[in-house]
Formats: structure tokens, sequence, C-alpha cells
């Protein structure tokens, strides 16, 4: 069964750092782009950065700040979050999809996406 955990959410203070992961689990194939959004209530869920074997991209508000990597594997998916700011407080979510590759057109776009996780809570107070 296709599957994506994420695990290392939490409450930090502003400034300070947090590293989220994603474990990537049951797929045939390694999916061909994987993501984290987040989500804030009442709010659409905004693409933060994404990977495949030949790029990166980030979201503006991140860049600089947080890293998305992928493990040789390509069972574990990571992203090092760097000088939090309380604007980041956020549901992060792990995303998948399996016939397309990451482009920078459409790596944030949310229904691009075949597979979720169930979301990691990241409060940060000021």
């Amino acid at each position: 069964q296709e599957q994506l955990v994420e695990s290392g959410g939490g409450s930090v203070q502003a400034g300070r750092s947090l590293k989220l992961t994603c474990t990537v689990s049951g797929f045939r194939y390694s999916p061909d782009c994987l993501a984290w959004f987040r989500q804030v209530p009442d709010k659409e869920r905004d693409g933060v950065a994404s990977i495949d074997g030949y790029s990166t991209y980030y979201a503006k508000f991140v860049e600089g700040r947080f890293t998305i990597s992928l493990d040789n594997t390509e069972t574990t998916l990571t992203l090092q979050m760097n000088s939090l700011k309380a604007e980041d407080t956020a549901t992060y979510y792990c995303a998948a999809r399996k016939s397309k590759y990451c482009y920078s057109y459409d790596w944030n776009i949310a229904g691009g996406f075949d597979l979720w996780g169930q979301g990691t809570q990241v409060t940060v107070s000021s």
C-alpha cells in the first residue's frame, strides 16, 4: 500500500529550526515528484518545496531558510526549516505524484498530486 507518513512537527520559538521527515513506502516505482505543502485553517494548501531527480523548487516565502532533500533510497523526504517565523505556523503535508516530474509551472499546485500524508503541525511562537 502506497503511503506517506510525516513526522517531526512541534512547537518552537521564532528563529529556531525544525526538521520534518516524510517516510515514503509501498510504491512499486518511486514517485516522480515529491513535495511539501502547508495549510492554515480556511486557507488553500500552499506549495513549500518540491524535488525530483533533476530539480528542486521553493516558494519565495521560504527561499534561503528551508531545504528539501531526498535520501538515496528515495524513501525519506526531509524538509529542514531554519530561521522559522510565526507565519510558518501551519500543518505541513508531504505529497507525491507518480506520472510527472516536478516542473516550475505546476510543482506547487496541490491538485496535481496523487497521494498525501496525514500532516504534521508546526507552531512557531514569536
